[in-house]
C-alpha cells in the first residue's frame, strides 16, 4: 500500500475538571426572634468543608445592604478559607419540613469565583431570595424555624485523559431488582406463607433467610417451626408486615404519598419497629434517618422514647439535641408526648435525658415536671 493510502493515526484525549459536591443544611431555629436585627446584617451558619475549602451560608433576615433587597429575605455562600480563590457552583434550598421534600430557591447558572482577602468577594448570592411575607406565610418556615440547604459544587483542577481506542456494547442497566420485586408479586412458586391478622402474603424462604437473620433461624434453624411453610403473625398490621416485605424484595421503602405527614410519620415508625423484629438493619437506619428529619415539639418526647426503646443510637441523640437547641422545652413538657413519656419509660430514660440536657435549669425542669 502506498503511503498515501494507508489510514491515518487516530488518537484521542478527553479533558475534564475534577469536581466535588456537597450539601449543607442551616436549621434557623426562633427565626422570629432574627428579625428586626437591620439590614445588611447576617447571621451565619457553622464552617462546612467542600473541595478542601471552608465555606458558610450566610442569612439575611431583614435583607442585605443594597436597596433591592429591601422587604426580602436574601442568602450567600460565603468562602471562609484564608488567602485563596475557589471557582464554584451553588444551589439555595428551602426544606418542606412536612414532607422531607427541599426546593430549589436560587442557583448560579454560571462558575462564580470567590476570593478570600480584605478587597475582594468572598461571597456571592441573592439579595432577593423570597419576599419576607411570602416566606413567613409558606410551609417552609415550621414551629418558628426555616432550613437552607445549600449545595455547593467546588471546580477543581484539569485533568487529560488519553483513551486508548475502544469498542462500546450497549448493555442494559441492571435489573435485579425489578425481577425480584416481580417474584414478590408472583404466587406461583412461593414455598411459605404468612397469615397477618386474617390476610394472606406469599414468599419464598431463600429469599427471607438471606435478607433477615430472624427469618433464616425460623425457616432454616434448629428450632424452626414445624409449620414453617405457613406462619401467623398475629403481632402486626397487615399493611405493616407488606412494607417488611417490600424492602426485602425491592430493597427501599414502599411509596407512602397517599399519606398524610402524621400518617406518614407513624407508618414509618412502625415500619422501624417492625425491621428491628426481624433484624433488617438497613431498613431500620432509613427509617431513623427519616424520622430524625421529622422532629417537632409534638412528636419529640415519643420519638425520643421509641429510639430509646428499639436502640436507635442516632435517632435518640438528635431528639436530645433537638430538646437543646430549640429553646422550647416548657413547650415539649406540655406536650401529649411528654405526658406519655412519663408514664411509659424507664428510669435508665429519664437518668439518661437529665445527663444529656447542657442547662441545669433544663434537667431541674425534667425532675420537677
Amino acid at each position: 500500500m502506498a503511503p498515501s493510502q494507508r489510514p491515518a493515526k487516530r488518537t484521542e484525549s478527553t479533558c475534564t475538571r475534577e469536581t466535588e459536591q456537597g450539601t449543607h443544611a442551616f436549621r434557623v431555629v426562633g427565626y422570629s426572634l432574627q428579625r428586626g436585627i437591620g439590614r445588611g446584617k447576617f447571621i451565619r451558619s457553622a464552617n462546612f468543608a467542600v473541595g478542601g475549602y471552608d465555606w458558610a451560608v450566610r442569612f439575611y433576615p431583614d435583607g442585605g445592604n443594597t436597596e433591592v433587597s429591601k422587604g426580602y429575605v436574601s442568602v450567600y455562600l460565603e468562602l471562609r478559607s484564608k488567602d485563596t480563590e475557589a471557582r464554584a457552583l451553588y444551589d439555595f434550598r428551602l426544606l418542606d419540613q412536612h414532607s422531607g421534600m427541599s426546593k430549589s430557591i436560587c442557583s448560579s447558572s454560571t462558575v462564580r469565583v470567590f476570593r478570600s482577602g480584605p478587597s475582594d468577594k468572598p461571597s456571592w448570592g441573592i439579595p432577593k431570595f423570597m419576599k419576607r411575607t411570602t416566606l413567613e406565610a409558606s410551609k417552609y418556615l415550621r414551629k418558628d424555624c426555616l432550613v437552607i440547604e445549600c449545595d455547593v459544587t467546588v471546580i477543581k483542577e484539569v485533568r487529560v485523559v488519553k483513551a486508548a481506542t475502544t469498542v462500546e456494547v450497549q448493555v442494559p442497566p441492571p435489573n435485579l431488582l425489578d425481577g425480584l420485586g416481580k417474584l414478590l408479586e408472583s404466587d406461583e412458586i412461593a414455598d411459605v406463607t404468612f397469615k397477618v391478622k386474617g390476610e394472606i402474603f406469599y414468599a419464598h424462604k431463600l429469599m427471607l433467610a438471606v435478607r433477615s437473620p430472624v427469618f433464616k433461624a425460623k425457616l432454616y434453624g434448629p428450632m424452626r417451626d414445624k409449620e414453617s411453610g405457613h406462619i401467623n403473625v398475629d403481632d402486626m398490621e397487615p399493611y405493616v408486615f407488606k412494607a417488611l416485605l417490600h424492602f426485602i424484595y425491592k430493597d427501599s421503602l414502599p411509596t407512602m404519598e397517599e399519606l398524610d405527614g402524621d400518617e406518614n410519620e407513624e407508618m414509618v415508625k412502625h415500619i422501624l419497629v417492625a425491621a428491628d423484629r426481624y433484624g433488617v438493619e438497613r431498613m431500620k437506619l432509613i427509617c431513623e434517618g427519616i424520622l430524625c428529619n421529622r422532629l417537632d415539639v409534638e412528636s419529640v418526647a415519643a420519638t425520643l422514647a421509641l429510639a430509646d426503646q428499639y436502640h436507635c443510637s442516632k435517632l435518640k441523640d438528635v431528639c436530645i439535641e433537638f430538646i437543646n437547641s430549640s429553646n422550647r422545652l416548657d413547650d415539649v413538657l406540655s406536650s401529649q408526648g411528654y405526658t406519655h413519656l412519663k408514664t411509659h419509660v424507664p428510669l435508665s430514660l429519664w437518668k439518661y435525658l437529665r445527663k444529656r440536657l447542657i442547662s441545669p435549669a433544663k434537667s431541674r425542669k425534667i425532675i420537677l415536671s
